[in-house]
């Protein structure tokens, strides 16, 4: 049982990865302090906690740094530009040159 889990597990855990730089299946978790930069940001910043879709460029991006060896501080720029795509832009709808920063990260987490 052992050496079928050392060899299917990479492989399950590469799939999975693979899916989720294609096809919008990776999600984030995220509890932090969160700011704004942008014309018209009418919402002064606070603690959140925001649950949303990643798009698979950042999805990508993110698995590829995480490759590499980033740490989760590493990890915070291009998170909190996911989620202000997807989750305080709605996809580019509206609030348009709103940049999102956070801080004070209390905890992250990707999910599949």
């Amino acid at each position: 049982m052992e050496e079928t889990e050392s060899e299917w597990q990479p492989q399950g855990r590469a799939q999975v990865r693979e899916q989720a730089s294609t096809t919008s299946d990776m999600m984030v978790d995220v509890t932090a302090y969160f700011g704004f930069v942008g014309k018209g940001s009418s919402d002064d910043g606070r603690e959140r906690s925001i649950t949303t879709d990643i798009s698979p460029t950042y999805a990508k991006q993110i698995l590829e740094l995480q490759a590499a060896g980033a740490t989760e501080e590493d990890l915070h720029p291009l998170v909190a530009e996911a989620i202000a795509e997807s989750y305080f832009t709605e996809w580019g709808t509206r609030a348009k040159g709103l940049r999102a920063d956070f801080t004070h990260v209390v905890s992250i987490e990707f999910r599949f």
